[in-house]
């Protein structure tokens, strides 16, 4: 004969502690629970409203160039260390954590047109208007006035630099690419393609033997340092003024045009960009890309900071200061937290990656908290009201007429594109994408 007996667990319903949450049996049958939907509703409308609510971006700002800040370097081996070029000449070295300047060196004259730091994390190369490159040990000098540890005296002016991921090698431009080595004055091999000015190189992070530039003729010219002869050359409409690979995907890359757009292209297939990402009102300066290769921030001529998820249009983020002025350059902290700009009126800025994200170290409940809010935002984040509160960005007026500007114009074209064909001979006039307008030309 067999007996039931009812039999509790005290572990199941009883508390380890006085400070634990009591524990609660619950049954997860929907049909007892007809409202849930509702619920999580509001919390997800709540939670949208609360993180706008606590948006506040700005951490401090680095006081103590006397010009503006022209360029910017990441340390690849210290996330505290970051340095910096100005217009008059001189470079800094910064300590994030205590938010100081550690050291100043007036290393050239005119502009600081580039800095990079070397794999060993032992030396930095910076190049300037004076046609130099010099090398610059990052270990602080004894006493007296600092010299470099190598200098350089190029035959023309160099306009960027960057350097190679693994050896000793590293790559200028300026009217060509040239390839140099530590131990060597002169360039180890030399690129050109018709061009009268290049703007920026830069290496790719994982097939380390490629680079890319973009030259004054809107071109975008793609290296292989193996080679003796460029690969490949894609002309767009307008100029494009940087160049960043993926640190993920090492056939993408991104480039930032005059055009105050940026596009992102697959190197497989440069007829076209696989996207175009808008909201710039004003050509965009500088862009770089987070560790994880989903997402890019960039800085425009127009005073904001943009940031944008690799497979989306339209920026998730802006930031702007009413003081901050044209942004020059822009990082992405190596740890993913943090973003550092450099802007034409001599301040260096960190901003949060996510703005509402909170600085320091999260308890167990608040970090179960925020997990259960996010994935409540993104259930219903294509309610129209949670939409509208988690799009909705206040930014200067100048901004604004602007974008409304750009947005009339858009219309305007587009309205006139599809006036030309409707009274043309039908198939005379093919209507084209965005996407197929970008590119004019590709040359191997």
């Amino acid at each position: 004969m067999k007996i039931k007996v009812i039999s509790r667990n005290p572990d199941d319903y009883g508390r380890e502690t006085k400070r634990d949450i009591q524990r609660l049996p619950r049954n997860y049958d929907p049909s007892l629970h007809p409202f849930e939907s509702a619920r999580e509703y509001t919390r997800a409308l709540n939670a949208t409203k609360l993180e706008r609510v606590f948006a506040k971006p700005f951490v401090g700002a680095l006081d103590g160039h006397r010009d503006g800040v022209n360029c910017m370097a990441k340390h690849p081996g210290s996330l505290s260390t970051l340095l910096t070029g100005a217009c008059d000449g001189e470079i800094r070295i910064w300590n994030l954590a205590s938010r100081d300047c550690r050291r100043t060196i007036q290393a050239h004259t005119g502009f600081v047109r580039g800095i990079c730091v070397t794999p060993d994390h032992d030396n930095f190369l910076s190049i300037g208007d004076d046609k130099t490159i010099k090398m610059w040990s990052l270990s602080a000098p004894g006493t007296g006035e600092e010299e470099p540890v190598h200098t350089i005296l190029g035959k023309n002016i160099f306009t960027g630099i960057d350097h190679h991921w693994k050896d000793t090698t590293f790559a200028t431009c300026g009217q060509t690419v040239d390839i140099w080595d530590h131990a060597r004055a002169e360039p180890l091999r030399s690129f050109s393609w018709g061009v009268d000015s290049l703007n920026c190189v830069s290496f790719n992070p994982i097939e380390k033997h490629y680079l890319a530039s973009c030259a004054a003729d809107r071109s975008i010219i793609l290296y292989d340092m193996r080679g003796s002869s460029p690969l490949r050359k894609v002309i767009l409409n307008m100029r494009s003024n940087v160049i960043a690979w993926n640190p993920m995907e090492a056939f993408v890359f991104t480039v930032a045009n005059e055009d105050h757009n940026l596009y992102s292209f697959d190197i497989r297939r440069l007829t076209s960009p696989f996207n175009i990402h808008m909201d710039h009102v004003n050509a965009v300066l500088d862009l770089d890309y987070s560790p994880t290769g989903r997402e890019f921030v960039s800085g425009s001529f127009d005073k904001t900071i943009r940031i944008f998820q690799l497979d989306k249009g339209r920026s998730r983020e802006v930031y702007h200061t009413k003081r901050m002025q044209r942004v020059f350059c822009i990082k992405w902290s190596l740890d993913n937290k943090y973003i550092l700009s450099g802007s034409d009126e001599t301040n260096i800025r960190i901003w949060k990656a996510k703005a509402a994200e909170k600085i320091g170290k999260l308890t167990p409940r608040e970090e179960s908290a925020l997990t259960y809010n996010d994935k409540l935002k993104e259930k219903f984040q294509h309610h129209p009201q949670v939409r509208r509160i988690a799009r909705h960005r206040h930014v200067p007026k100048e901004v604004y007429h602007l974008t409304r500007q750009t947005r009339i114009m858009k219309d305007s074209r587009r309205r006139k594109e599809d006036n030309r064909i409707r009274h043309s001979k039908p198939g005379s006039i093919k209507k084209k994408r965005e996407r197929e307008k970008v590119v004019v030309a590709e040359q191997e």
